[in-house]
C-alpha cells in the first residue's frame, strides 16, 4: 500500500520538493484522476516525487458533525487508489480546530512550503482552502509564486459536454441514493465498493439456505436500500459473484442495518476477514414478507437475476 503520512508530522527528506495533488478526493472519481494525472506528469517531467493529499475527517464532517454518513471511500481505499495513480505517498491533512483556523496564506507558506517543502501543487479550479474557505487557485498562483510555490489547476471534467455535466462526488452520491450503481460506476471508473470486516449475525440467511457475510456500513454513504447484484473480493484476491441485501431487513426483528452479501457456490468461513463488496446492479427495493417461504422464493428469483446480470 502507498505510504501514508500526516501533515502534522515531519515527512521523509526524500519527499520534500514534491508535486502535491491537493483535494478532498472522496471517491477519487474520473475528475479527481485528471488532477492526479496532471500532477504525475508534472512530477515525472521535473523528476520529483508525487504526493496525493486528502483531508480527514472531511471538512463537512468537521463543520456539521451531525451530517449522515456520506463517504464514498475510506482512507485505506484512497491510499490504494492513489498508489495506482502513481503517487509515491499519500498525505493526510487532519481537519481539526488548528487547520480550520489556519489562514489561506499561512496554509501556503507555513504548511505547503516550509513544513512539507512542496515545489508545486495541482488542484481543481473550484478547490478552496484555509479559514473561511478564502483560499483559491488565484491565491495559489499569486501568493504561491511569492513564497516559492508553483501551482497548476485543472478544469472540471464532464461526462457529457452537451449537457455540461461535471463529474462530482455529489453526483455519485445522488446516483447511489437513487439506486443507480451503474451511473456511479461510470463516474468513478470502477464500482462503488464497501470494505468491511465480516461479523456474526443472527444466522437467518443460513437457516434459509443463503448464508451471508454480514458487514456494517460505518461511515459509508447509504445507497438506496434494497437487493443488489454484487461481486465480492476476498483478502486472497478471489472474486465471487453474489446477491446482497443492503438495509434494515424488514422481514426480521429487531431491524438492524447491514450489508448482507450471499456469494454463489461458496461455503467458506469468512468471519473476521476484511472483504470488498462491489455494487453492480440494483434489483429491487427492500420488502417485508409475511412468511419465510415467500421470502425464500423471492431470494431464489433475486439470485437468478443477479447471476444473469453478472455473467
Amino acid at each position: 500500500m502507498t505510504p501514508i503520512y500526516y501533515s502534522d508530522k515531519k515527512i521523509p527528506d526524500e519527499l520534500r520538493g514534491a508535486i502535491i495533488a491537493l483535494g478532498n478526493f472522496d471517491g477519487f472519481h474520473r475528475g479527481h484522476q485528471v488532477v492526479a494525472k496532471t500532477a504525475r506528469d508534472w512530477a515525472q517531467k521535473e523528476k520529483r516525487p508525487l504526493i496525493i493529499a486528502t483531508f480527514d475527517p472531511h471538512p463537512v464532517r468537521y463543520f456539521r458533525p451531525d451530517t449522515p454518513p456520506f463517504r464514498i471511500t475510506t482512507l485505506e481505499q484512497r491510499a490504494e487508489l492513489f498508489g495506482q495513480a502513481g503517487a509515491n505517498a499519500m498525505l493526510v491533512f487532519s481537519f481539526n480546530d488548528v487547520l480550520a483556523k489556519t489562514k489561506a496564506d499561512n496554509f501556503i507558506a507555513n504548511l505547503l512550503v516550509d513544513h512539507l517543502g512542496a515545489y508545486g501543487v495541482v488542484t481543481g479550479e473550484d478547490f478552496t482552502f484555509g479559514q473561511g474557505a478564502k483560499g483559491d487557485i488565484a491565491l495559489l498562483h499569486g501568493y504561491g509564486a511569492m513564497v516559492g510555490l508553483s501551482a497548476k489547476s485543472v478544469k472540471p471534467v464532464g461526462d457529457d459536454p452537451q449537457e455540461n455535466n461535471v463529474i462530482s462526488s455529489s453526483r455519485i452520491r445522488k446516483a447511489l441514493q437513487n439506486g443507480d450503481p451503474q451511473s456511479a460506476m461510470q463516474l468513478l471508473s470502477r464500482p462503488f465498493t464497501i470494505r468491511g470486516e465480516v461479523i456474526h449475525g443472527d444466522k437467518n440467511g443460513r437457516l434459509l439456505g443463503y448464508p451471508t457475510a454480514n458487514i456494517e456500513m460505518n461511515q459509508y454513504l447509504r445507497p438506496k436500500y434494497g437487493i443488489y447484484a454484487v461481486k465480492g473480493i476476498l483478502s486472497d484476491g478471489r472474486i465471487l459473484n453474489g446477491a446482497a441485501n443492503l438495509g434494515m431487513r424488514p422481514s426480521f426483528d429487531p431491524p438492524k442495518e447491514l450489508l448482507e452479501p450471499y456469494f454463489f457456490d461458496f461455503n467458506e468461513d469468512l468471519y473476521g476477514q476484511s472483504i470488498d463488496v462491489e455494487l453492480h446492479h440494483f434489483l429491487r427495493g427492500e420488502a417485508r414478507f409475511d412468511n419465510l417461504e415467500d421470502l425464500k422464493i423471492q431470494m431464489a428469483l433475486d439470485c437468478d437475476t443477479a447471476k444473469a446480470l453478472l455473467q
